[in-house]
């Protein structure tokens, strides 16, 4: 049994059903008013038609003091002719019959009709009366004194309605206004929302024919409502779409041309070792294995930089120390650094951390480590660790040739090796991993020359704790 007030459980329902009035989205309120408007618009024309329907079926009752009081003052102003003329008007308007006694007699002098012979005196006898013989008939008495001081009396009859004004008809004419009524509210309603709807389309199947600058214009992007937000998200959406295409085209092109070279390579190595046939082919099956462990290399590279974008949004995340993370990447690169007569120091005066993924990040660091001491030129490299803002900055500077101006915006891009590649192997996808890295930590990568020589690299990343830090970067 329900405790006493509990609300039966159907209309409970049903009320938990109802949405909340603040999370209706702006194109539900606005169905919700245009069906609201639409349907005070019929109310108010069935309403006006049916006071009209009321009026002329069941006869509203006019002032027939009022009324009596024109056709005494037609009288006097004009006499008989005024009097004609008043009733004639009287009769098309109100479609009434009206006629003025004066001691019983008719001043206009017209036959009386056959409806008010048997009811005349008790019409003329009376101050003010009002009889129906019948349903259709209405005969009024109205005693008048005129500013002349004579008094007289009024007489008026109405017979059965004209045709125009029955019933059905007006039932019908109500029905109809309604429905135009709702028809154009609701036409209205339809176009705004069918309009953006087919723009959407449209440019969605030229999207689909593989026009990838396919965009949704007009005014519906300034909409506030769902279909403007999916207008501007469906342009969003198609930008990075041609971005992403445009740029895999590109790596795909830079592949093609670095896998061409080790290939041929060792094309013409096997080639080689059939024309001097088994006693001088281990040479050349030493050099092909070395162009082998190139390309696996290479095709390793590839593979890490195609996965960032597809593992590195969903990551496990956590606190990072950077300092240390940069201490213990220092001491994995010792040997390298030594082999090519390097040093390597760290300065992280206090402890930062990042909010991220340390295996990532140390990539990243190990990254820019092994390209400091490939081009570096033997000598000291710095990796520093500073505060600023709520950023973490984490640079690596070499003591090489540096590089040139023109060519530190491009530093970044796959394969791109510049006029220094020739110093060192590698295929130029280590700084554009480290990019990925940086941009899915929500942070930042760049380069530039130091002012007494060298390359500085700074990997710039959120603080953990600050807001926004824990979104990786569109």
């Amino acid at each position: 049994m329900s405790a006493p007030g509990a609300m039966p459980g159907g209309v409970g329902t049903f009320l938990r059903r109802i949405p909340d009035p603040q999370a209706l989205s702006p194109l539900y309120r606005r169905l919700l008013l245009w069906f609201c408007l639409a349907n005070v618009a019929t109310m108010l024309i069935s309403v006006w038609l049916t006071q009209d329907l009321a009026r002329r079926t069941y006869g509203g009752e006019l002032d027939w003091p009022l009324l009596a009081q024109a056709a005494d003052q037609a009288y006097i102003k004009a006499g008989r002719e005024g009097l004609v003329a008043w009733a004639e008007q009287t009769r098309r308007e109100e479609h009434f019959q009206v006629r003025l006694y004066e001691n019983g007699k008719d001043l206009l002098e017209w036959p009386v009709l056959p409806p008010l012979e048997r009811h005349l005196p008790q019409l003329l006898n009376s101050d003010s009366i009002v009889l129906r013989p019948v349903p259709e008939v209405l005969l009024v008495g109205q005693k008048v004194v005129g500013s002349d001081g004579v008094t007289r009396q009024m007489v008026a009859l109405r017979g059965p309605r004209p045709p125009y004004a029955r019933l059905h008809l007006l039932v019908w004419m109500q029905i109809v206004l309604s429905m135009l009524a709702i028809m154009v509210v609701g036409w209205w309603v339809a176009r705004g929302i069918a309009r953006p709807a087919a723009a959407l389309q449209q440019a969605a199947q030229r999207m689909a024919a593989g026009d990838l600058t396919a965009r949704v214009e007009g005014g519906y992007l300034q909409a506030q409502d769902e279909l403007g937000l999916l207008a501007r998200e469906f342009n969003h959406m198609a930008g990075r779409i041609e971005a992403l295409v445009a740029h895999e085209r590109a790596v795909l092109q830079d592949v093609s041309h670095e896998l061409r070279s080790p290939l041929a390579r060792l094309q013409l190595i096997l080639e080689l070792a059939r024309q001097e046939g088994a006693g001088g082919a281990a040479g050349h099956f030493d050099r092909a294995e070395h162009e082998i462990a190139r390309l696996d290399l290479l095709i390793g590279e590839l593979l890490a930089l195609t996965r960032m974008e597809a593992d590195l949004p969903g990551m496990a995340r956590e606190p990072v120390d950077l300092a240390a993370l940069a201490a213990e990447c220092i001491g994995a690169a010792e040997l390298e650094a030594g082999a090519h007569g390097a040093r390597l120091r760290l300065e992280a005066p206090q402890p930062l951390e990042a909010s991220g993924n340390a295996q990532l990040l140390a990539r990243a660091l190990d990254n820019l480590l092994s390209n400091a001491i490939k081009f570096g030129g033997g000598g000291e490299i710095l990796v520093s660790l500073r505060r600023d803002g709520d950023q973490a900055c984490l640079s690596v500077r070499d003591r090489g040739p540096g590089v040139p101006e023109a060519e530190l915006g491009k530093l970044f891009r796959p394969f791109f090796r510049g006029t220094n590649g020739a110093r060192a192997e590698g295929h130029g996808l280590g700084l554009a991993i480290v990019q990925r890295i940086a941009r899915a930590h929500g942070g930042e990568v760049g380069a530039g020359n130091a002012a007494d020589g060298g390359l500085r690299i700074t990997l710039s990343l959120p603080l953990a704790g600050v807001k926004g830090a824990a979104a990786p970067a569109a």
